[in-house]
């Protein structure tokens, strides 16, 4: 999932309740700050515990989210904060350290049912659910939310499409804007108000992960307005919209049709949620310290030029927390832009980068370690390799020459290099790659963008891509969910490349790793199906296209008014936001 998403991800918007002073001993039940805050506190447990209701939670951005439409979003902190008004057919438990990664139901009453060769899923929807204009939830409201959200590219084109490659009869179809059957898919069946069924085209284990994907959280027909949706969301969580501007975010208040005895997940405890768009990185930071914002919504920490500040004096790194993010940061290299289509280009890069030093550019070991493979460590599948060793992982530059010569560029070559313009550590990381590839013959010239725009108008259009000779396109990525196809599929299979919008830079399309993909996700058996990533995880870093820089670990800060923080599953490394509160 894009941290852009970091996708994936989603575990922890559930109980609205922050902390940012960490107590040793969980903190105060009334939300009071006496307890003497600790470093780490709420990545394993829950800082500044608090039940008390009422307050105002803040959160910052500094970009904006691609859409803060359920069904048209693959940012990571979305997928999590839209828990507060979307809810999903299941979700991950709201509970700090490893125990969020259990799936849970939510808007079901339970996990699907499998047939026994895992291509007919079921599942049953709570009565009672009902959105904001008091009309209940039922099965139709899920199946035409994944209609629309899967079979209607032309107006939304962000989220992933693992619904469309396994429904089984997708063939003709063309979405609920274009056909106006009333069946609509037939492959997505309900045989009544609150039975959903979904019958897949070949077997998919991992099904229960993907109905925690925010594609699931029902829409009703009358209200959808395609991508202008996110104007006019209709809320099934206990928070909903009051106002929204694209350009300066959004502001909640609670959702009167939000029954908590149907919702066995969230707590709701703060009044009111703002959403600010387009502050600086380096402003939020100030604004956390001096306890003027709630939180940073992306979850990716603060910025380096932040970081000595906060880890320098023992009171502010007190108030910090350092998980992995479950994220990789690396370099996708385009294999349809010269000179990429030869693998051996693709390996000279591999051979040219100095991670340690990157990882030193961006503040050290707080950011992340080298990273050899694409599967990060806190993600199931993982196996520990290094096909492009070189000492202390600062680069080989008579490897990487090597390499330039036998693709028949032994002078090296020129290309662009894209990153994000409102993340400062990625553009540094970028600066210092820049560096590395020119002592090897290697000019990358960068380019940067919004990171709101980075996926649906820049590096994930491949048309742009090819037009503006983009070879190299700085990326992060988390885990749609805790498994190695959660992680791999997305940026890996070649099925998920899309026009506009997409997330496999690298335009990878190998017919082998395509199909290993199929063969794993088959795998009913637990065991063997993790042991297939690493296999396949093999199979791409052998491509050379994805070129591991670190797997990433976030700075994050606790403001001292900020309440039942913790750190949400693994795979996702930021902040639980349905947990968050504020005892402001």
């Amino acid at each position: 999932m894009m941290n852009r998403r970091t996708a994936a991800a989603i575990s922890a918007v559930l109980a609205l309740g922050f902390a940012a002073s960490a107590c040793g001993g969980g903190g105060s039940s009334d939300g009071g700050n006496g307890a003497t805050a600790k470093a780490n506190t709420a990545v394993t447990g829950i800082a500044n515990k608090t039940t008390k209701k009422g307050g105002t939670v803040t959160a910052e951005h500094s970009s904006g989210a691609d859409s803060l439409d359920p069904g048209n979003t693959y940012y990571g902190w979305v997928q999590n904060f839209s828990r507060l008004y979307a809810r999903t057919l299941l979700t991950f438990k709201p509970v700090p350290g490893s125990g969020n990664l259990k799936v849970v139901p939510d808007l079901a009453t339970g996990p699907g049912k499998s047939s026994p060769d895992a291509k007919t899923w079921t599942y049953h929807i709570r009565k009672g659910v009902k959105f904001q204009d008091g009309t209940e939830v039922t099965s139709k409201d899920v199946k035409y939310a994944i209609e629309r959200s899967n079979f209607a590219p032309e107006a939304l084109s962000n989220g992933p499409t693992y619904f469309k490659t396994y429904l089984a009869d997708d063939k003709g179809y063309k979405g609920p804007y274009k056909d106006k059957s009333p069946d609509g898919l037939k492959s997505i069946e309900t045989p009544d108000a609150n039975t959903i069924v979904f019958h897949l085209s070949k077997p998919f284990a991992d099904m229960d992960y993907l109905a925690t994907f925010s594609q699931t959280a029902p829409v009703e027909k009358k209200f959808d307005t395609g991508a202008s949706y996110q104007k006019n969301i209709q809320s099934t969580g206990p928070y909903k919209f009051s106002s929204f501007n694209e350009a300066t975010g959004a502001t909640f208040v609670r959702n009167p049709e939000w029954d908590p005895k149907t919702d066995p997940i969230r707590k709701a405890l703060p009044d009111k949620l703002v959403l600010k768009y387009n502050v600086n990185q380096t402003t939020i930071d100030e604004h956390l310290i001096n306890d003027e914002t709630t939180v940073a919504i992306d979850g990716t920490g603060v910025a380096s030029k932040t970081q000595p500040k906060v880890l320098s004096n023992p009171q502010e790194k007190a108030q910090t927390d350092n998980p992995f993010a479950g994220a990789l940061q690396y370099l996708a290299l385009d294999n349809k832009v010269k000179p990429f289509d030869n693998v051996n280009c693709r390996l000279a890069v591999q051979y040219a980068v100095d991670k340690s030093g990157m990882i030193d550019a961006v503040g050290g070991s707080v950011k992340g370690t080298p990273a050899t493979t694409v599967i990060p460590p806190t993600v199931n599948g993982y196996k520990k390799f290094d096909l492009y060793p070189t000492a202390g992982n600062k680069g080989s530059v008579a490897k990487a020459k090597e390499y330039l010569a036998k693709c028949g560029k032994p002078k090296g070559f020129s290309t662009t290099l894209t990153a994000r313009s409102d993340r400062p550590d990625e553009i540094t990381a970028a600066t210092q790659l820049q560096q590395s590839l020119k002592k090897v013959g290697i000019t990358a010239n960068i380019k940067t963008f919004p990171a709101d725009k980075y996926f649906t108008d820049f590096a994930g259009v491949p048309d742009w891509v090819h037009k503006n000779n983009a070879g190299m396109m700085m990326m992060a990525w988390g885990a749609d969910w805790p498994t190695g196809y959660g992680f791999l599929d997305q940026i890996a299979d070649g099925r998920a490349i899309k026009p506009s919008g997409g997330t496999n830079l690298s335009e990878l399309n190998d017919p082998a790793i395509n199909n290993e993909f199929d063969k794993a996700i088959a795998t009913v058996d637990d065991t063997a199906r993790n042991a297939e990533w690493g296999k396949i995880d093999q199979m791409i870093m052998k491509q050379g296209s994805i070129v591991p820089l670190y797997y990433k670990k976030n700075l994050l800060y606790r403001p001292k008014s900020a309440a039942n923080v913790e750190v949400a599953a693994a795979y996702l490394g930021m902040y639980d936001y349905t947990t968050l509160t504020s005892t402001k």
